[in-house]
């Protein structure tokens, strides 16, 4: 059985919650068949399906495999677990009488108010 931390990463590869993890397993699944059939197989699954606990099991043996993977795959998932933490609230007060405004995270493109 996979450790929790490989669970919990696999459900968030599922959901493609977290792009650049999600680029790089897929970059080091691309040569292996079986886990690139896992990754494809859990998209959108629920946490405890069968499907993220396969994906689990995929990168399980592939951090055995290549230790050097597993510690790149465990740095960028606390990285992602600490910029999550840190996000903040944020407010306006008084009037918005004809004001544009737009709250977000991150913003991959342009904003138009046409």
């Amino acid at each position: 059985m996979p450790e929790p931390i490989l669970v919990a990463i696999s459900a968030a590869l599922a959901g493609k919650a977290i792009t650049s993890l999600y680029d790089f397993v897929r970059t080091k699944f691309a040569t292996r068949k079986e886990a690139a059939a896992a990754l494809e197989a859990a998209q959108g699954a629920a946490p405890d399906s069968p499907e993220v606990q396969r994906l689990a099991t995929e990168l399980a043996r592939t951090e055995a495999a290549d230790p050097e993977f597993g510690a790149q795959l465990r740095t960028q998932w606390q990285a992602a677990q600490q910029t999550g933490a840190r996000t903040g609230n944020m407010s306006i007060s008084g009037t918005m009488d004809n004001t544009k405004f737009v709250q977000a995270q991150n913003i991959h493109g342009d904003i138009n108010f046409g």
